[in-house]
């Protein structure tokens, strides 16, 4: 018989799949890897949530930890887990040192979400009004601890094709570190859109979006400042309805009924809002990684109107399903246009059928990830032998991640 594996995730929050993109993204990861075998633990040093999801419905064990803290070193040494998987760069930075320490010859797998240093980037040009470069990613202060986390690991899950050219291309990671994993979803048909609201069934358009991230909130603002007027001259009836998790009070701020702008918060569920809604706008602009609220947008046969950031990486070569548009009066125009013409949008919508079966095919990406992994279970020792940089980094970088964390350790004692 042979012997369950034991895969470990260290989460940087328990996921949340209704609240954000990141939380469906874990839960993908825990699919294939439980359909795969595994026997597999979360732990994360977050609070609990009302709205993470139970994962002892999934067969999932949950463990809180502790950050700076010999704990986990007990916890980690006891569970000897076949894989550990660091869900964002800085988890691996907490506890990837401790993990090499006490089960060295457990495989690590870093899941980035997307590259923070490029979201962090281009975020920083958008406030400096100036254009983002490349180069930008060079002076980075997250991009030497994210890159080094990648190439301390055995293997990176990258979300976007984009990313990966970066990271190849302008960082010269060796792409034996690096797997390309886009957001999973099933094969759709044009039989499901008949399942699915008619556009004379569908009213209002809609925004939703977790609020705690950045790029979200800047969209909201450019909705309301911008976009949203310029659609009203060209549609006066016009309804937009914004959903996200974790409103603020400047979120809130922004509901005015009068002008057809609606703050809705948390929305229960994310697709029936989705499928209700006839066109989904995302005037996002900056950010990095995958947007899920496009991809829900084609499962939902809602076309949508987005940026060039919005789009970036998503839909191969194929039509988008709508428009991308950076221009703010193009941008309200070609909206207005795609909620009132029903042949238009029902192209829209048969465009996002094709690039979710296009880009998105769930068996397509983890019949090439679980031999890779297997492959790394079986003879890590040759894996590890050819990332010099990774083994250099190993050597030194921890030694100051390891000895401040000792020292956090010590003085929480003291």
């Amino acid at each position: 018989m042979n012997q369950i594996k034991k895969l470990l995730i260290i989460g940087f929050v328990w996921p949340e799949p209704n609240s954000s993109a990141a939380g469906g993204r874990m839960m993908q990861l825990i699919s294939i890897f439980k359909e795969n075998g595994f026997e597999i633990t979360f732990a994360s040093a977050a609070l609990d949530s009302d709205f993470m999801v139970d994962l002892s419905e999934l067969g999932v064990a949950k463990k809180s930890i502790e950050l700076n803290a010999v704990s986990f070193d007990d916890f980690v040494t006891e569970l000897n887990p076949d894989i550990v998987l660091f869900d964002r760069f800085m988890i691996e930075e907490q506890f990837g040192w401790r993990v090499t320490e006490k089960c060295p010859k457990a495989i690590r797998i870093l899941d980035t979400e997307d590259l923070h240093c490029l979201r962090t980037a281009r975020q920083k040009a958008f406030k400096e009004n100036r254009k983002f470069e490349i180069t930008d990613l060079f002076s980075e202060e997250v991009a030497k601890r994210e890159i080094a986390s990648i190439l301390r690991c055995d293997l990176s899950l990258i979300i976007s094709e984009f990313e990966m050219n970066v990271l190849t291309d302008h960082f010269r990671i060796n792409t034996d570190l690096l797997f390309y994993l886009p957001f999973l979803v099933d094969k759709m048909s044009k039989e499901n859109l008949l399942k699915l609201p008619s556009f004379q069934d569908r009213r209002n358009f809609v925004f939703i979006g977790n609020f705690l991230h950045e790029p979200n909130w800047n969209t909201v603002q450019y909705l309301k400042e911008a976009i949203w007027p310029s659609i009203r001259k060209e549609f006066p009836e016009a309804v937009l309805e914004v959903y996200g998790a974790y409103p603020s009070q400047k979120v809130l701020q922004l509901h005015q009924p009068k002008s057809g702008f609606y703050i809705k918060g948390r929305a229960e569920d994310a697709n029936e809002v989705v499928e209700k809604a006839r066109v989904v706008l995302a005037p996002i602009r900056f950010g990095a990684g995958l947007k899920g609220k496009l991809l829900e947008a084609m499962q939902c046969g809602t076309p949508s109107v987005t940026t060039t950031i919005g789009s970036e990486a998503m839909h191969s070569n194929l039509p988008w399903n709508g428009f991308i548009e950076d221009d703010v009066f193009e941008f309200a125009k070609k909206a207005a246009v795609l909620y009132q013409d029903e042949n238009l949008w029902k192209q829209a919508q048969k465009n996002g059928i094709s690039i979710i079966n296009e880009c998105y095919q769930k068996s397509d990406y983890s019949d090439r990830l679980m031999p890779i992994v297997d492959s790394l279970l079986l003879d890590s020792e040759s894996h590890r032998l050819h990332n010099f940089m990774g083994n250099l980094l190993q050597h030194h970088a921890y030694r100051s991640t390891m000895y401040m964390s000792k020292w956090i350790e010590a003085k929480n004692k003291s």
